[in-house]
């Protein structure tokens, strides 16, 4: 990158004019552009392979499609980075896209990782468990699956056919009689030997031959010793490697079509429908389909399947490694781009394919299917949300149908690890990336003070929007608030959004009716009457779900951290002790209070510890004083 340039020599220039002011101090140079409003928010990210010919473009009066032609006429600034090369121009555009969140660009929304399953080779007799986020840890990864239950089902059948643990290896090495999945035939029980070693590396080679797409000959090896076996009258042996080879054919009929020309890809199919789109994504590794995930990314009207496919491909592969091969439903503009860059990225050659006929083609055809109807099903949800909106802004007296709702909720056991929860609901239904908990951090609240609790979070909260988005310009402030709770709540809220100058949002109060039966709720707004809704009103549902759901969350926050708080020792505090050296000092003493007595010597004799770091663990349980 060589330079970032902003002249603004007519600030009160706006829309062609202003971009016209800009082509003199342009070069030909490959490079990034911005472009902002009157506010200096970033309307659009753009690259070009030459700057002063694209931005000559925007320059034009005419000639261009509705959406570009508002995005010209909103724009009051722009800012250039130029770069070595175009390569390097598409992947700064798709990180800045990712980061800004322009209003006119193709945005994905929903980016998570995927999660993998690992075959762990840390420990004598791997472990296999399912992996999600960076490849640090030594073993052998599968993936990418489309979800968590795609990998748990595997997993599930991957345990009843090849007998491997799942458990962690502090205990494994704690365990002096097998536990309950060998009783069901899940593991072999190689913690308590039942299994030597030379056996369970033949099982786990198994496992990894599997699962690299060589199945066949698996199940011809099980199969033959299935039949060697019987004819040894060893019939509960024989027995056993059948249940076997029928998990493994559940795996296979699980993951439905597997291809038989395609061994690493993933087929992506766009279908574009009233200004909606949806790509399909479907993950084949080592010739076997390991499931399909939807994104809805954010589009306009007027945009064609080559840009969003394009966009869509940017941003989604920007954190993650990409497949030999991407067959997609449409062409995208700068193919050769985007096959140096992800090629870059994975450090072999990616292809990029259109395919028109042959097994490809069928693949495609397949996805485009699942695009359609899963855009159809959300459109018909967003329709049905949408009169849900429209129905809670009547019921609750609001000028408008509210875009962000945030439902708040507390969740503790008589005061301790207590946690606050918000959820959010759109015109599209739940937002969970929009979700949020909050540590109850009060040292002088009373236990179980649900008030003093929901000051705090909505204090945080609010403190929060007020330095992040001051202007309410980012989409990030509610536009109505639902508290769990009846007058008072409602009360304590109202005096809170008071204090941070706040008061033009709509809150409402839900409390449990008579005998706190769902469906005889009563709403709670400042200054009014309480009410209910009719026991049938499909509002009334809403609402239910709303609370609900941040019921839920809040509860499983809080035993998450109860769980935390629960395993939690003296030796989390000690510098210098991790996870490792703890599950070594545990493993060795049996209870971290084996170990605040332990001597000096003794510590000494555990492994991973150096002789610093025994004195160190000596000296925080002997010289506190």
């Amino acid at each position: 990158m060589t330079g970032d340039d902003a002249t603004d020599t007519s600030p009160e220039l706006t829309g062609h004019d202003r971009i016209q002011a800009y082509l003199k101090t342009l070069s030909g140079a490959p490079g990034v552009y911005r472009m902002l409003d009157a506010q200096s928010r970033v309307l659009y990210v753009g690259k070009a392979r030459n700057l002063r010919a694209r931005v000559s473009n925007y320059a034009r009066p005419a000639g261009h499609s509705p959406r570009i032609a508002r995005m010209i006429r909103e724009t009051a600034s722009m800012m250039f980075l130029t770069t070595r090369t175009e390569t390097e121009a598409l992947l700064l555009e798709q990180n800045l896209i990712k980061q800004l969140k322009p209003k006119y660009n193709v945005l994905l929304r929903d980016d998570k990782s995927f999660p993998n399953i690992l075959v762990a080779k840390n420990h004598p007799f791997p472990q296999i468990r399912k992996h999600r986020g960076a490849k640090t840890d030594r073993g052998a990864y599968f993936g990418p699956f489309a979800s968590a239950g795609a990998v748990n089902r595997t997993l599930n059948q991957l345990q009843k056919a090849f007998l491997l643990r799942n458990c962690t290896d502090a205990m494994f090495d704690s365990r002096t009689r097998p536990c309950l999945l060998f009783q069901i035939k899940r593991c072999s029980g190689p913690c308590v030997g039942l299994i030597s070693g030379p056996d369970y590396a033949a099982s786990v080679a198994d496992a990894e031959r599997f699962l690299s797409g060589r199945s066949t000959k698996v199940q011809e090896d099980l199969a033959a010793q299935m039949q060697a076996a019987s004819d040894a009258m060893e019939f509960e042996r024989a027995a056993a490697l059948r249940d076997r080879i029928r998990a493994l054919t559940q795996v296979q009929s699980a993951q439905g079509i597997n291809p038989r020309g395609v061994t690493e890809a993933d087929v992506i199919a766009l279908h574009l429908e009233n200004g909606q789109a949806c790509v399909q994504v479907f993950f084949i590794r080592s010739g076997q389909n390991w499931g399909n995930r939807d994104f809805y990314p954010r589009v306009g009207a007027d945009i064609d399947e080559g840009e969003v496919l394009q966009a869509f491909l940017g941003q989604f592969y920007d954190n993650k490694e990409p497949p030999r091969q991407l067959i997609l439903s449409h062409g995208i503009e700068d193919t050769d781009l985007m096959t140096d860059a992800l090629s870059q990225k994975l450090g072999r050659r990616v292809e990029i394919l259109v395919p028109q006929r042959g097994e490809k083609a069928e693949l495609i055809d397949g996805a485009l299917r699942n695009a359609r109807e899963s855009l159809a099903r959300r459109m018909a949800e967003t329709a049905t949300q949408g009169k849900l909106l429209d129905g809670l802004a009547e019921a609750f007296g609001l000028d408008t149908p509210p875009q962000r709702i945030e439902v708040y909720d507390n969740s503790h056991i008589q005061g301790t690890d207590a946690v606050g929860a918000m959820i959010v609901a759109g015109p599209e239904g739940f937002v969970k990336s929009q979700y949020r908990k909050f540590n109850i951090r009060g040292d002088d609240l009373t236990p179980g003070d649900d008030f003093g609790m929901m000051k705090e979070v909505l204090s945080r909260r609010f403190a929060r929007l007020l330095k992040d988005d001051p202007d309410r310009d980012r989409g990030q402030w509610p536009d109505l608030l639902l508290i769990d709770g009846g007058a008072g709540q409602v009360g304590a809220v109202a005096q809170i959004m008071a204090e941070h100058g706040v008061d033009d949002i709509p809150i409402v109060g839900v409390a449990k009716g008579i005998d706190r039966d769902a469906g005889k709720e009563e709403f709670h707004r400042p200054g009014a009457r309480a009410f209910a809704l009719r026991h049938n009103d499909p509002v009334l549902y809403f609402v239910q779900r709303l609370r609900d759901e941040a019921h839920r969350f809040a509860i499983g926050a809080h035993r998450a951290k109860r769980a935390k708080a629960v395993g939690a020792t003296p030796l989390d505090d000690i510098p210098g002790v991790g996870a490792g050296r703890k599950r070594a000092l545990l493993a060795h003493f049996g209870s971290a209070k084996a170990v605040s007595r332990a001597n000096l010597a003794d510590l000494k004799a555990v492994d991973g510890v150096s002789e610093a770091l025994a004195q160190k663990i000596y000296d925080f349980f002997h010289d506190r004083g």
